[in-house]
Formats: structure tokens, sequence, C-alpha cells
């Protein structure tokens, strides 16, 4: 018997994929008929090793109702993405233990899900991954904690983003960027950790050669950061197993070599923050469309969580035949939808076919070049990025209290951020009105898309 969630056709369909069933419509037509049918309360709980515990409660089918065996997939996939979003080495299933303990059969060894225990436990959090199921009165309550980041904008600081396609750097001086430069690069394929560390000095020493003095350094890299130590990270991925403790100390090395404050955070949360600093405002979620998706959440205070926000793994789309990531092995996930990856993904039924022998990132230029000539393929793909897009940030909503979302990132450059914009603005209006009275949905400015990152996390440390 299958257990995959209901899913529900959208009224928006996206001109390359008719298959796409979008998870915030299947999420609020099951909540709509758990409620009507006197829904049993459901809490899932994650813990993480500093003690800090998110929490998300919802109903379900009760008990001997014929539409039971429908709360299985998509209690499966909510856990899935509060894991992803929230993150935790220990997740607590409170409600009919039907449900509880069908997720932990995902979640043991040669389950649907053992991949997301293995880097949920061993790799991020350094803990064995557990499922706890029981009642719904048992469950921990939240307790969460935010923390300020960044803003810091006095002195000479270096800012650096690294992506899986190119890094950048900016020396800025008093929050103004007085030289900013793009270096292509290809980590992913690397497997000598040399490779990352002469690439990152060799970026830091020209920005700090157009300064008199460099005061502190802050860095956004894609992947799980855990005080300036990246967990996990796509950029590493090439890296042997037995040489990524070379990996995990690298940001300390630079740190002690050249002397000053230096702090990394994962890609998504400098995003969030540059925003915020644009806008003024607070309740910001940035999503980057790069190589991956990267997200990152300022709350409505104005400070960060120590939540994942890895939202290139939370499902956005409950199809069965939804593509599959190659490294998780689960489908319909964020980073197939809001990256290049979607790009290259859609580029066939586009009729455009995608150079050989070349980087991904020229592989993406080569794309986007013919979106910019009026390619009517190439407009599609962007055009069923914009219907994923709403849908998504619809979804994105149930998970986070948001004022506005930023969308950046090289997949938004020239005529693709509109086209995405356009779209999402479009679905939201028409499919969620009551969330887009609230939620504004933009780009930054040209100048913004390129610099700003790189000056936000610049403003990362603080100098004493």
């Amino acid at each position: 018997m299958s257990h995959a969630p209901e899913s529900v056709a959208p009224r928006f369909v996206p001109p390359l994929d008719p298959g796409f069933r979008p998870a915030a419509l299947a999420y609020r037509a099951f909540h709509t008929g758990a409620r009507d049918a006197g829904g049993e309360p459901l809490r899932i709980a994650l813990e993480r090793p500093d003690g800090t515990v998110s929490r998300f409660d919802t109903l379900v089918f009760p008990a001997g109702h014929p539409r039971f065996a429908e709360n299985l997939g998509q209690v499966e996939r909510l856990v899935k993405f509060l894991l992803w979003s929230r993150g935790g080495h220990r997740v607590h299933v409170g409600g009919p233990h039907e449900i509880g303990r069908h997720v932990e059969r995902a979640y043991r060894a040669g389950g649907s899900r053992a991949f997301d225990a293995e880097f949920m436990g061993r790799r991020i959090y350094e803990r064995p991954f557990e499922v706890v199921v029981c009642d719904a009165d048992r469950v921990p309550d939240a307790h969460e904690r935010a923390m300020p980041l960044g803003r810091h904008l006095d002195g000479c600081r270096i800012g650096f983003d690294l992506g899986a396609s190119d890094r950048k750097v900016s020396a800025v001086i008093d929050g103004e960027a007085v030289y900013s430069e793009e270096v292509v690069w290809e980590p992913r394929k690397q497997q000598d950790p040399e490779y990352h560390y002469r690439e990152v000095m060799a970026a830091l020493r020209t920005a700090a050669s157009k300064m008199p003095r460099v005061d502190a350094i802050g860095g956004s890299s894609a992947g799980v950061y855990v005080d300036n130590r990246p967990m996990v990270a796509s950029l590493f991925r090439g890296v042997p197993e037995s040489e990524f403790h070379r990996v995990r100390s690298m940001f300390l090395r630079i740190r002690d070599e050249l002397g000053v404050p230096l702090e990394v955070v994962n890609d998504g949360e400098v995003t969030a923050l540059a925003g915020s600093m644009s806008l003024g405002d607070n309740g910001v979620l940035g999503i980057a469309l790069g190589s991956s998706e990267a997200g990152g959440y300022v709350t409505l205070d104005g400070n960060i969580t120590n939540w994942l926000n890895e939202l290139a793994f939370c499902p956005v789309d409950y199809a069965d035949d939804a593509p599959v990531d190659e490294w998780s092995g689960d489908r319909g996930c964020g980073a197939l939808y809001f990256s290049q990856q979607c790009v290259f993904r859609l580029a066939p039924r586009a009729g455009i076919a995608l150079p050989d022998g070349v980087t991904d990132a020229e592989r993406l230029k080569a794309v986007q070049t013919h979106l910019e000539a009026g390619h009517p393929g190439a407009v599609d793909i962007w055009r069923s990025m914009g219907v994923y897009m709403g849908y998504a940030i619809a979804h994105y909503a149930t998970f986070y209290a948001l004022r506005h979302v930023l969308i950046l990132g090289r997949c938004t450059s020239g005529r693709g951020g509109d086209l995405i914009l356009e779209g999402a603005k479009e679905v939201l209006a028409a499919e969620f009105p009551e969330l887009a009275q609230y939620v504004n949905v933009q780009l930054p400015d040209e100048k913004s898309r390129r610099v700003g990152q790189s000056i936000a996390a610049a403003s990362l440390p603080v100098v004493s």
C-alpha cells in the first residue's frame, strides 16, 4: 500500500511541468479535511544538542476515520520539511502511534529517509538520530533561541560569498564596497581541501590589497555551519570523508593566520540579513537561486535562530513522478525547482541543448542568453520557476512568520528574475489572497544582487 500524500492539481500549471502538485495545496486540503472530520491533535517536536526545541502542531484524521491512512504520507512530508528547515537530532511525533511508527520506520537504517537521519545525526549534530513515538501531551514544548546577526559596518572589512559556481569578495570601508570581484570556480569537483583554502585566501588577499588595513572578515557559504565549522556543504562534496576534518577547521585556520575576527555562516542567513538591512524591516525570508537553493530567515524581532533553513531539501512538490534529488534520493525537494539544477532539468523540455565541456556557470549563462534573446522555451523555463515559487512561498508561510520574501541569486539575473517574480505574485494573488495582502515578494536591485551579500557578510563580526 502506498503512503504517498494525497496531491492537489494547481490552478496555475508550470508550462514545462504539467504534473506539478504543490505541497501548499496538498497540506491546506489535508488540514481542512482533518479539521472538518473532528481532527485529532498531532505535535512534532525537534530537539537539538544545545537544548533548543522547535515544535509544530497540526491536526490529523482521527483513528477509525476512512481517510486515516492519508495521515501517514502527509506527516512524513511534514517531518521532512521540519527537519531541514529547523534541524534536530531527535524528533518527537505525538499523536496516534501508528503515524509515529510510520515516521520511525522511514528514518531507520534502510528506510526511505535513512539519508536524512544520517545527515541530521552523525553529520550535522554528531549525535545518534532518534524518532520518539508518544502521545500528543508528552511532546516537549518549544524552546527556541534567537540572536542578533551582523549589522556591524564600522572599519575596514572583507565580505565573501562562496557559491558552487563562483566566489565573490568585497572590500568594505564603513559600509561601502570599494572593490568587488567574482571569480568562477568549481569547488565541488575538488578532492584536496588545500584547493579550497588557496582559493579563499586568494580572494581575501585581493580584497585586503584594496584597503589600508583589515579589521574583520565575514563570509557566507552554502551548507550547514556550526561555530565557523562547515558540517555539511555541497562545496566540499568532492572531499573524501577521511579528509573532511581539514575542511571543518579551514576557516578557523584562516582566522588564526590572518589574526582578525572572522565569522562564516550559511549563505541563506546572509541573504536574509542583506534583505533586512536593505528593507529596514524584519520577518524576512531570503531565497537564493544559485547552484542550489539557499534559504535564510530573520525573525519578526530582527534576529536569527539556530534553525538550518536548508530549503533545498524541503519538499515542495508531491507529484508521484516528481524529480529525484541525486544526493538525498528524495522526490520533489526545493533544489530541483529553485536553482540552476531546475534550469538544466527543464532545458531539454524547452528544446534547448546544454553545451558540453563547460562549467555549470557557463551552461546557465548559455540558457540565460537564450532567455534574453526571447527564446520561447527559455521563457517557459523561468515562467515555470515563477509558478513553483508562488506555491512554495505559500507553503513556506506555514512554517515561517513572514513580512517579506526576497528572491535573488544567479538564476534571477536579467529577465529571469522578473519572470519568477511575476509568476509568484500571480499565484499568490489568485490562490492565496490572504497571504498576498501582507507578504511582500520582491527582487533586490541589481547592485544589491551583486554586492549586497558581500556587504552583509562583512558586517557579521564584532570588532572590539
